[in-house]
C-alpha cells in the first residue's frame, strides 16, 4: 500500500532552519515528480517547490526563492525540503505529494497522485 509520511516539522524561531522529509513506501520516489506543498490556518493550499523524476530540474513559489532547497535523498525514497531563514509568514501545515508517473510536479497541485498526511511548521519567537 502506498504511503508518504512528512516529517521534521516543529517550532523554530524566525530566522532559524529545518529540514523536512518525504519517505515513501510502496513506490519508488526517484520515478516521479515530487513537490511540497503548504497551507496555512485559514489560507488556500500553495504550492512551495517541485523536482523533476530525474532531480534535474527544480522550482520554487516566489516567496521561498533563494531560502528553501528541494532535493532528493541518496536513499531512493526519500526527498528532502531544506528550509532557511524561516519566516512567521512560511508557519503552514507542509505536504509532499507525487505526480503521476511521466508526468511534471505543477506547483498548482493540479493532478498530484498521492499526497501525505503533513507536517506543521511553526515560525514563532
Amino acid at each position: 500500500q502506498l504511503q508518504l509520511v512528512e516529517s521534521g516539522g516543529g517550532l523554530v524561531q524566525p530566522g532559524g532552519s529545518l529540514r523536512l522529509s518525504c519517505a515513501a513506501s510502496g513506490l519508488t520516489l526517484e520515478n516521479y515528480a515530487i513537490g511540497w506543498f503548504r497551507q496555512a490556518p485559514g489560507k488556500e493550499r500553495e504550492g512551495v517547490s517541485c523536482i523533476s523524476s530525474s532531480g534535474g530540474t527544480t522550482n520554487y513559489v516566489d516567496s521561498v526563492k533563494g531560502r528553501f532547497t528541494i532535493s532528493r535523498g541518496n536513499a531512493k525514497n526519500t526527498v528532502y525540503l531544506q528550509m532557511n531563514s524561516l519566516k512567521p509568514e512560511d508557519t503552514a501545515v507542509y505536504y509532499c505529494a507525487v505526480a503521476p508517473q511521466f508526468r511534471p510536479c505543477l506547483l498548482s497541485g493540479g493532478g498530484m497522485n498521492y499526497w501525505g498526511k503533513g507536517t506543521l511548521v511553526t515560525v514563532s519567537s
